[in-house]
């Protein structure tokens, strides 16, 4: 009983499968909890990564790709700190995440003190459990808050620094079909509390009531933010003073790298018929109706280029390693996921020297209003202009 069980004494719940037998975790196994004052976490008990054989690699491939999205690693071993627990830390500090040393077992054998002096002077902390009685995870819960990155305890602005305290923002949220009954989706909510959290206020409407919602307030708002797919008709309504933009920019600010999916966005123009676009959703789920990444932006896209384009979806975590194929990605705001993950995905497009953007940038840029919804970030709104000046030398 390793990690597993572990896994199952820090989040109080069978988790994953405890056996007596290495390996016994195949897929990496996902428990999302509340652990204060961190916030929401996820923890991942991946299998390990000294496997052999045609499944060792397959699971090797899948606990490397876990990597690529964690924030703090948890190694964990009932044995001495050898070769393989430090490969696994090398690999982790080469993707600058902080690690915690986890002795399991202790019960039985304690950590031999050259282990522990290492350590010491790598400057991993070490943790000693039994995990099986709940020993120590008081402890370990104690040295994920400590080693927890700083923005997990100092989280962000979505969108509260673009509208100030006691200023007004109008969000607008159309109600379709693929919207959850009786709720609002993750962005929405995440907009309203960080409003209320920095002492603004916040208004929220339809797309069909935003322009007599306008019209009724004394003092024109700091900024309106829309769904992505209610651009045009918001645009038309708001004011050529008031700063707007969508959920799904302010998202590509938040987890991704704005100005670079800026330029991404560009690279729209070089589109041709018959290329490929990779449309990639990190939230699996039912497309109903007129799906904003598999029917409406692809109509955009195709009617803004003038012929059809390949388009090829991907959901979750899934993501092709060959992106050689593709000449643009756009992906979802990744409301869902930490920032480490989407910043990873966003290198691996550019070591593959293939341009990413998102949703409502490329949105914005097919619809003709990209400068105006770049209004609120000026690094975004200057690359996209010096973009501009340097395609009029050109030409």
């Amino acid at each position: 009983m390793g990690k597993s069980s572990l896994l199952n004494a820090v989040t109080r719940q069978q988790v994953s499968i405890v056996s007596e037998h290495a390996g016994t975790t195949t897929d990496p196994v996902e428990k999302p909890m509340e652990l204060l004052p961190v916030g929401p976490v996820l923890f991942i008990d991946t299998a390990g990564i000294d496997d052999v054989g045609a499944l060792g690699e397959l699971r090797v491939s899948r606990t490397r790709a876990a990597l690529d999205r964690t924030d703090l690693g948890l190694v964990v071993t009932d044995g001495p700190w050898g070769e393989f627990e430090r490969s696994i830390a090398a690999e982790l500090r080469a993707r600058g995440v902080p690690l915690v040393a986890v002795f399991n077992k202790v019960d039985l054998a304690e950590p031999p003190p050259d282990d522990l002096r290492q350590l010491e002077a790598a400057g991993i902390p070490v943790v000693r459990t039994v995990a099986h009685e709940g020993q120590g995870v008081a402890d370990l819960r104690r040295a994920i808050v400590n080693m927890a990155p700083a923005e997990f305890l100092e989280s962000p602005a979505l969108v509260s620094d673009l509208v100030g305290p006691g200023e007004l923002a109008v969000l607008v949220v159309p109600i379709d079909k693929e919207a959850p009954k009786g709720r609002l989706i993750q962005p929405q909510v995440q907009a309203i509390r960080d409003l209320l959290d920095h002492d603004s206020m916040c208004l929220v409407t339809k797309e069909r009531e935003l322009r007599a919602a306008l019209a009724r307030l004394v003092t024109p708002p700091k900024l309106v933010v829309t769904d992505s797919q209610a651009f045009l008709k918001v645009a038309a309504d708001t004011p050529a003073d008031v700063m707007m933009t969508s959920f799904s920019i302010l998202y590509a600010r938040l987890k991704g790298d704005l100005p670079l999916q800026t330029e991404g966005a560009m690279a729209v123009d070089d589109l041709r018929p018959g290329d490929r676009v990779l449309v990639a959703e990190a939230c699996a789920h039912h497309p109903i109706g007129e799906d904003i990444g598999r029917v409406k932006i692809p109509r955009w896209l195709t009617q803004y280029v003038g012929g059809p384009l390949e388009f090829e979806t991907v959901q979750g975590h899934d993501f092709p390693e060959d992106l050689s194929s593709y000449q643009l990605v756009i992906h979802c705001g990744a409301c869902m996921w930490n920032r480490r993950e989407m910043l990873n995905r966003i290198l691996h497009c550019r070591e593959a020297g293939v341009p990413i953007t998102n949703y409502g940038l490329v949105i914005a840029f097919s619809l003709g209003i990209f400068e105006r919804a770049l209004e609120p970030f000026p690094a975004a709104l200057e690359t996209y202009r010096a973009r501009q000046r340097g395609h009029s030398i050109h030409a």
